[in-house]
């Protein structure tokens, strides 16, 4: 299979959000996002490393830019989430790494402060879930989850994400800090 050559959506729409890649001139609503956010993604800097540095509009805006590129060339496929619409950024999410030979890949978001408790990235998941395996062919997708970010792994239950195991000592913070990671896939 030539990735390349695999016609995938760039907007998905879910009773609540539209889910969508990331556009140049998207990066002050992923700011924005980001600065209301920032004490919740420091709190697992092993898994979100990126959020230790300082925001800016030029990282958010690259971040856009890069998306972009990344997804029309089917490298990474980054997604905003939207409240539908609305140009209200609810959280980021992706389909990352892909391995094209199964094809397989992980799956990661994060949610806007204010919007948490909805069932809006849950919502969010469930439908890039669905791309995957829809569009992308997806035979195996999996979440990496830190074992001390219950939000973040009840999400995979929510959306039938099988528990596969932990990865102990996985993953090690600025701090020097170990940490474990749960993991959560679905197959087909």
């Amino acid at each position: 299979m030539q990735p390349i050559l695999l016609d995938v959506c760039d907007a998905l729409q879910t009773e609540r959000l539209t889910v969508r890649c990331p556009r140049p001139g998207d990066g002050q609503m992923v700011f924005d996002a980001t600065v209301d956010s920032l004490d919740a993604l420091r709190e697992f800097p092993a898994s979100l490393p990126w959020a230790l540095d300082a925001p800016s509009l030029e990282a958010s805006e690259a971040f856009c830019r890069n998306g972009f590129a990344d997804f029309a060339a089917r490298r990474d496929f980054p997604f905003l989430m939207f409240l539908r619409n609305t140009e209200t950024v609810v959280g980021c999410a992706g389909i990352h790494r892909p391995v094209w030979s199964i094809p397989a890949f992980d799956i990661g978001w994060w949610g806007r402060t204010q919007y948490l408790g909805r069932g809006l990235i849950s919502e969010g998941v469930d439908a890039l879930l669905k791309f995957a395996f829809a569009d992308l062919r997806a035979r195996r997708v999996q979440a990496m989850v830190d074992e001390l970010n219950a939000k973040s792994w009840r999400i995979c239950e929510r959306v039938g994400m099988d528990f596969e195991g932990t990865l102990r000592h996985s993953r090690v913070e600025p701090g020097g800090r170990l940490s474990n990671t749960r993991v959560y896939a679905t197959v087909r």
